[in-house]
């Protein structure tokens, strides 16, 4: 019997492991996304760089590169007005979609889809983000 009762305790504490660590890398996600955008606040285009997973490096080799398909395709991140966190999902153990919620500069709501996937340096970088006006935000 008591043992029983010891498995029963137990396992609650295994089932919870999972949950939280898939909370520690939303917000470890997060705060990437986040640090991110105050770098492009900042101006501080190798910072923000450096948040960009290998694969976007490779595409955009050098920091003028990237910050140029940024300040073109990208403004409402580039310079929002204000950002809030939506939806997450982990995809897996390695992998994050987080929707970003934002206040462009021109004043308009949009929707930010970032995919983020875990380095070998223990850091979630982006992967990709999609990027969409929205007239849901607030509701």
């Amino acid at each position: 019997m008591n043992r029983m009762a010891s498995a029963l305790v137990f396992l609650p504490i295994v089932m919870a492991v999972p949950a939280w660590a898939g909370d520690a890398d939303i917000k470890a996600a997060q705060s990437s996304i986040d640090a991110q955008i105050r770098a492009f606040l900042a101006n501080d285009n190798a910072r923000a760089y450096s948040y960009a997973a290998p694969g976007i490096q490779r595409i955009f080799p050098t920091v003028d590169a990237f910050m140029g398909m940024v300040e073109r395709a990208y403004q409402p991140v580039w310079h929002p007005k204000s950002h809030t966190f939506g939806k997450a999902e982990e995809n897996s153990a390695t992998s994050v979609t987080q929707h970003v919620l934002v206040v462009g500069p021109d004043g308009k709501d949009y929707e930010a889809i970032y995919t983020l996937e875990l380095q070998p340096d223990g850091i979630f970088r982006i992967t990709s983000v999609s990027l969409q006006a929205s007239n849901t935000v607030g509701a």
